[in-house]
């Protein structure tokens, strides 16, 4: 129900507005009489006239804004970010020339202004000690408490679900940045009883997109890998191509997502069927891009937040180069290199992007979206370069929570009641990469092992495969025997026509998902089984076993569904005894947990699966090989990438029925699992129908 308010004047402001804004004032006076100070070429008479080209700035701003605003609606969100920087600009250098008693040269010399005024104002915010990113949010409070007071809010106490997701961030990492004080706003929620913490299990494919198709959409069977070969399409699906993200979201959605009634999706791979997406991969294609432009011009346009993002993002790169650098110094082991487009991506993930995440949240939050999903990615990226539990990894955490800090400061003046659920997609594991351990790439160990073949028959005709698979079996050793007679080899095998179109698609697709690996053979149609693979290329399962950096290659068999090949033994997935390869085989999938088994049965029969899967080994500490070059990865089993971090409200419960077994202890299972549960807290809420 909706509370009536008496209207007051919309230009009646309070005492504590005009302190804000007189603080705002000084503080960018401030900021430009440093940078006057530090420009050659520029300076100012006096301080009153730096106070008075402050004042006539945000004056300007206040002015040119419409006009901004008709920009961004016309050009998309580019159309913003050009039109914001371009207005500072204007406005600083019309404030600058109006000031007699100021002197700059250039419009060049504008632009450094306001960057190192900007990176001023940031440093005395810091040596304050106040949370620097909510000078990005000042302007959004100031006008939300204003609204408040002057009308009716619609919205104004009905309850509201706020989701965050920390990419990337295993439970046990979480735990241990509370205990090292890294994360103290979500330890407050803990320690004060407000939030309880909890897990959940990632199955493989272990992947941003597939927990967030299954977080979003419930539905995550459409999405085997980060990439993978679509045979019905003939070609390689990458999520993270925006063409690519909307078939997938086509496929897995229904039409009735977790975010489909009245909510908000920011910065995330799939839309969850959200009238509000911004940022969203499956939406970022035509002139709106990634949602229309007017939603970030308080961002782009705002005096010194651009400019301050950009300069904090040019630190972060340096921040990375010096972090990389000292890696190689010390000869931390394992490590990958770090440079090229990540130092790039970084900069971006872990300061533009956050900025802008935390401002178009808030901006939902102050408009009453019921529920809003978003994705921090800051961890994700850092950690996949340089270690999941690396120093520069938990510091990231501490940039998500000041990000936590400041959404629940929007939250105390957002018109709902919103509750807020911390969770993360996945885990990572650290681990040497699999061309570390092994000198060479996957996708050269498969083509090698492919042209290490004996003449087999040729496709579409019915060969006796006995000559074939005894050349397996004497390649492969004598613990392979067994296995043959499990698969019923002794017979015949009618060998896949091959595709008529040979030559326009690849023999082999090879494609990494961190320590899970698939391969297709794009030019035979359909699933093709182990007993094929063994009469084409008898070689090519025995090899990739031999491999020190391999635990498990699952393939399909003719006639008893899918199996875990391990170096010593087999087991039928369909099956819960394991069934060995030798008289004294083990179980192939006694290092990966109890969770193995059920987790690569599912990923085998996914659509669009891998003819062969293959999951790296693991070590007793947990330890994976990736099949790229990452030296954090998640994707497949092991470690510590399958744990994902739940925190949700500690008045809430988790529905048991939802809970499944896992390693003795009741846990959801799956991010269709989580999806179930959060639709159930959305229906308490009344945010559902």
């Amino acid at each position: 129900m909706t509370a009536t308010a008496t209207r007051a004047p919309w230009w009646g402001p309070t005492l504590r507005d005009l302190g804000e804004g007189a603080v705002a004032v000084v503080t960018s006076a401030l900021g430009l009489g440093v940078a006057l100070l530090l420009l050659d070429d520029a300076g100012a008479r006096s301080w009153l006239d730096v106070l008075a080209v402050a004042v006539l700035m945000t004056l300007g701003d206040r002015l040119v804004r419409p006009l901004v605003r008709l920009v961004a609606a016309a050009l998309g969100v580019l159309g913003a970010l050009l039109a914001g920087l371009a207005a500072q600009v204007l406005v600083a250098w019309a404030a600058l020339t109006v000031v007699p008693g100021i002197t700059v040269r250039s419009w060049g010399q504008v632009l450094l202004l306001l960057l190192i005024a900007a990176g001023a104002m940031t440093a005395g915010r810091w040596l304050l000690g106040a949370n620097d990113g909510s000078y990005v949010l000042g302007d959004v409070l100031r006008r939300a408490r204003s609204r408040a007071r002057h009308g009716e809010v619609p919205g104004r106490g009905e309850p509201g679900l706020l989701v965050v997701q920390l990419d990337g961030v295993a439970r046990a990492v979480f735990e241990n940045a509370v205990e090292a004080g890294l994360v103290p706003t979500m330890a407050r929620w803990l320690q004060s009883g407000t939030h309880r913490l909890d897990g959940w299990w990632a199955r493989v494919p272990s992947t941003t997109p597939a927990s967030q198709a299954a977080l979003l959409h419930g539905a995550s069977a459409q999405v085997p890998a980060f990439r993978w070969w679509d045979k019905d399409l003939g070609r390689l699906v990458v999520t993270n191509r925006p063409a690519d993200a909307a078939l997938v979201e086509a496929r897995v959605s229904d039409g009735d997502g977790l975010l489909a009634h009245g909510g908000a999706a920011i910065s995330t791979m799939f839309t969850g069927d959200a009238p509000i997406a911004l940022l969203v991969m499956s939406r970022a294609r035509g002139r709106r891009g990634f949602g229309p432009g007017t939603a970030f011009i308080r961002f782009f346009a705002s005096p010194y937040v651009l400019t301050r993002t950009l300069g904090l993002t040019a630190g972060e790169m340096v921040k990375e180069l010096y972090q990389g650098r000292r890696q190689r110094a010390r000869d931390v082991q394992p490590r990958v290199r770090r440079r090229g487009v990540f130092v790039a991506l970084r900069g971006l993930s872990n300061v533009l992007l956050r900025d802008l995440n935390t401002a178009l949240v808030a901006e939902q939050l102050l408009h009453g979206t019921p529920t809003v999903f978003v994705d921090l990615v800051d961890y994700d990226e850092i950690a996949h370069h340089a270690g999941p539990v690396r120093p520069e990894s938990l510091r990231a955490l501490e940039g998500l929570d000041r990000v936590l800090e400041i959404l629940a400061e929007v939250a105390d003046h957002a018109p709902r009641a919103y509750r807020t659920v911390v969770l993360s997609d996945h885990g990572q594991s650290l681990g040497a990469t699999f061309a570390q351990v092994e000198g060479e790439a996957l996708v050269d160990v498969v083509r090698a092992l492919m042209l290490d073949v004996a003449a087999a028959p040729g496709p579409g005709v019915t060969a006796g495969v006995t000559a074939t698979a005894a050349a397996a079996r004497a390649d492969a050793g004598e613990e392979w025997g067994p296995l043959y007679s499990l698969l019923g080899s002794t017979g015949a095998v009618r060998l896949t026509e091959a595709e008529p179109d040979r030559g326009e698609h690849p023999e082999v697709a090879v494609i990494a998902s961190g320590n899970l690996g698939l391969v297709w053979f794009p030019r035979l149609p359909g699933t093709v089984t182990l007993e094929e693979v063994l009469v084409r290329w008898p070689r090519l399962v025995p090899g990739l076993l031999a491999r020190a950096g391999v635990g498990v290659v699952v393939a399909h068999t003719r006639d008893r569904g899918p199996i875990a090949l391990g170096v010593h033994g087999a087991r039928l997935l369909a099956d819960d005894a394991p069934v060995p390869a030798a008289e004294d085989g083990d179980d192939p999938l006694a290092p990966y947990g109890p969770r193995a088994r059920p987790d690569l049965l599912r990923a085998a029969g996914l659509a669009h699966a891998g003819d062969l899967l293959l999951v790296s080994s693991v070590d007793e500490r947990g330890s994976v090989h990736a099949f790229e070059e990452l030296v954090g990865s998640h994707g497949g089993l092991g470690g510590a990438q399958n744990d994902a971090l739940l925190l949700y409200p500690a008045d809430w419960a988790i529905d048991p029925t939802l809970r499944q077994d896992v390693a003795g202890s009741p846990t959801l299972v799956g991010g269709e699992g989580v999806h179930a549960q959060l639709v159930q807290w959305q229906r308490t809420l009344g945010l559902r129908p």
